[in-house]
């Protein structure tokens, strides 16, 4: 049987778009939709989200979410998600502050009652229970990782495997060995099932095989696996995603965008390996939030997603849009040598989240691309002192 939402006869105002503001119209249109004075359709336009946030909200309140690595790029965007969507849902961040963790990225969210932070390391098992107990987590995501793949190469991988694959180990073992967890969603990458050719017809399903060529993606398929490991012998409620190149506000100026936009602005040349034509499929950072709230709450136990935003574009197609943007000239571009073992192009199917689920990017790509460059335009200080802070590592960027 089929039910039509009839449209509403007259928009609905909302009031200005503030964090406040936000919540507050969120909760009240969660409000009146659990009273049955609105229909979800009509709540989900007074909310500004789309209706199975809403529904998601309504069923799911009043949760403790874990976030490692909440202080980084993803995890940051994901905890100002997570307090601004869903107004009784805690998040406690946990997170070393590496060079890659700033606490800087949490600033809009540090007066919230509904956020805290502990500073630690995901190998810290005891510290993990002591955590997860004393704040009634019910819900972990791990974002912790180290993620730069050049530093994996020229400056040593044991910090990799330390985080990617010890860390995945405490955190699988802190949650075993915890009542109350409902989920533990682990992040990856697409970077575990290795390279497809430029011109192959042809993404990964989440079935294909792992054939890293790089130290980073080595130790993120080892990560995978011992979650799969822990599913099959301790049927742990847990969810692995593997996600395409993320980008967005707060990114680290140490990735291909933010750092284009930094010697931009200092009019520096922007090195560009090889010959620019390596192909990755770029998503904006709040789709990826998206699909990692629904995944976090309905995801299937011991199942792996694909998210991606079939956005393909080379790293020279990047380079020169970002130029465009900042009304500079292409003679910035330097072409450097290529490093060793760089893929030449990811891609991932992603049927099984959009059919199980409905999610869809929002974003596009041109949309996307130009709110994080203005952001970054804006926050050039931030940028600077990112930069500043890690001046051992910025040479590999």
């Amino acid at each position: 049987m089929a039910f039509e939402i009839a449209p509403l006869k007259q928009p609905i105002v909302t009031p200005p778009n503030t964090d406040d503001n936000n919540t507050k119209r969120r909760s009240i249109a969660k409000k009146l939709y659990q009273k049955g004075a609105i229909t979800l359709q009509d709540a989900s336009i007074l909310a500004g989200v789309d209706p199975t946030q809403l529904k998601n909200s309504e069923a799911k309140t009043g949760s403790t979410i874990l976030v490692c690595g909440g202080a980084g790029f993803i995890g940051s965007n994901f905890v100002r998600y997570i307090l601004d969507t869903y107004p009784d849902d805690k998040v406690v961040v946990y997170d070393a502050l590496t060079y890659a963790g700033n606490i800087d990225n949490l600033k809009s969210v540090s007066t919230s009652k509904r956020y805290s932070f502990c500073k630690g390391d995901i190998t810290d098992r005891e510290r993990l229970k002591e955590i997860i107990q004393k704040q009634n987590v019910e819900y972990i995501i791990n974002f912790a990782a180290e993620s730069h793949v050049t530093r994996s190469l020229f400056l040593g991988a044991e910090e990799f495997v330390k985080t990617n694959v010890v860390g995945v180990h405490s955190l699988l073992e802190a949650t075993r060995f915890s009542q109350h967890i409902k989920k533990f969603l682990h992040i990856s990458t697409d970077e575990v099932y290795g390279s497809l050719g430029l011109n192959e017809d042809r993404k990964f399903f989440e079935h294909d095989p792992f054939q890293p060529n790089v130290p980073y993606s080595a130790t993120k398929a080892g990560g995978d696996l011992l979650v799969r490991a822990w599913y099959q012998s301790y049927n742990l409620p847990v969810v692995v995603t593997h996600c395409t190149n993320n980008y967005g506000p707060f990114q680290h100026p140490e990735k291909l965008i933010p750092n284009v936009v930094r010697r931009l602005a200092n009019n520096e040349k922007v090195q560009v390996h090889g010959q620019g034509h390596h192909v990755r499929d770029w998503i904006f950072v709040e789709d990826h939030c998206r699909a990692l709230d629904i995944l976090l709450r309905q995801g299937k136990h011991g199942e792996v997603y694909s998210i991606a935003s079939n956005s393909e574009k080379s790293t020279l197609e990047v380079v020169r849009t970002i130029i465009n943007l900042m009304g500079k000239s292409e003679d910035a571009i330097e072409f450097i040598k290529d490093r060793p073992g760089n893929d030449l192009r990811y891609a991932l199917h992603t049927n099984k989240i959009k059919e199980e689920f409905g999610w869809e990017p929002q974003v596009s790509f041109d949309q996307g691309i130009e709110r994080t460059v203005e952001w970054y335009k804006q926050n050039i200080d931030w940028v600077a002192k990112s930069w500043a802070n890690n001046q051992e590592f910025m040479k590999y960027a």
